[in-house]
């Protein structure tokens, strides 16, 4: 694996080498290095498109880092991995995307991720998108997040795009049994011409599930965002979308938040807040000794944590 390939690596999957525990690497659009454990099994798909990833039930305190790398300019590529845990387990996947281009064609990469949370589970799933590379060619990333949980199951979900994305398109689709619940936490910030939209279409079936949706975003120069969230209860639930942005330059943003309620019990909340910096916050770190420039780094990147 050459530097740029493990530049990559270090940044969507924070690995500067091998990791413990269960892994597929995927670059240029090739299996890169793979291990299995006692608990943790990894079958590549009869397409020859993506995994399968099993983790049996009561797995507790194990990982699986799946990232893909990209550095050939003008490669597409769709792969498509599910993911099976087990019931009573309790482990984290690392995912994310990087891509370098440093040619004039596309590189693309949609991935598709369907997990399946078996019934008390406890799953953790991070998933970091970047680009980088000197060339005219667009970085494209289009991640679909399709979420199965089985009842009294627990998945938290982190998703940030850290940089250097020309395109994205993120989609995340659940469906929640009795007991359930679901912790998304999204950070974007585009910049340049950049465009990235978000959808969230969460189905809170089972009774006393719930959900929690918060994106948090800062878009800069001529970029544009969109956000979607869609909250439906079908039963005694309770659901929360929430959507921050800061909005600077010539940018864009638009949040069109979304709630249903099918039942008499479900209790929905949506919130949405688009604004610039106040010049308070600017000129208070300023007469610390800050520059206007490092001010408004300093309260971007405290929003974004």
């Amino acid at each position: 694996m050459d530097k740029i390939l493990q530049t990559l690596l270090e940044k969507v999957a924070d690995l500067h080498g091998v990791p413990e525990g269960a892994y597929n690497i995927r670059a240029n659009g090739q299996m890169a290095g793979r291990n299995t454990t006692a608990n943790i099994d990894i079958v590549t798909r009869e397409d020859g498109k993506g995994i399968d990833v099993h983790i049996k039930p009561g797995t507790k305190k194990e990982s699986v880092h799946i990232p893909v790398i990209l550095s050939q300019t003008g490669l597409n590529e769709t792969v498509c991995n599910d993911f099976f845990v087990g019931d009573d387990a309790d482990v984290t996947i690392i995912a994310g995307c990087g891509i370098h281009n440093g040619g004039d064609m596309e590189s693309r990469h949609d991935g598709i991720h369907r997990f399946f949370v078996g019934k008390n589970a406890k799953l953790k799933y991070v998933e970091k998108h970047y680009g980088d590379g000197d060339g005219k060619g667009e970085r494209v990333m289009n991640p679909r997040t399709e979420i199965t949980m089985d009842e009294g199951s627990y998945m938290e979900m982190e998703s940030v795009q850290i940089k250097g994305v020309d395109s994205t398109k993120r989609d995340t689709v659940a469906h929640l049994a009795a007991g359930a619940k679901l912790v998304v936490q999204e950070r974007l910030m585009t910049h340049g011409h950049q465009d990235a939209e978000s959808r969230f279409d969460v189905c809170l079936d089972g009774e006393n599930s719930s959900a929690n949706i918060i994106s948090r975003s800062v878009a800069r120069d001529q970029s544009h965002q969109s956000f979607y969230s869609n909250l439906q209860g079908n039963s005694l639930c309770a659901g929360h979308t929430e959507c921050d942005a800061i909005i600077m330059d010539e940018a864009k943003i638009s949040s069109l938040p979304e709630i249903t309620a099918n039942h008499p019990d479900a209790a929905l909340i949506h919130e949405a807040a688009i604004g610039k910096i106040a010049g308070d916050q600017i000129i208070k770190l300023m007469t610390l000794g800050l520059t206007e420039e490092e001010a408004e780094a300093q309260i971007v990147n405290g929003f974004l944590k």
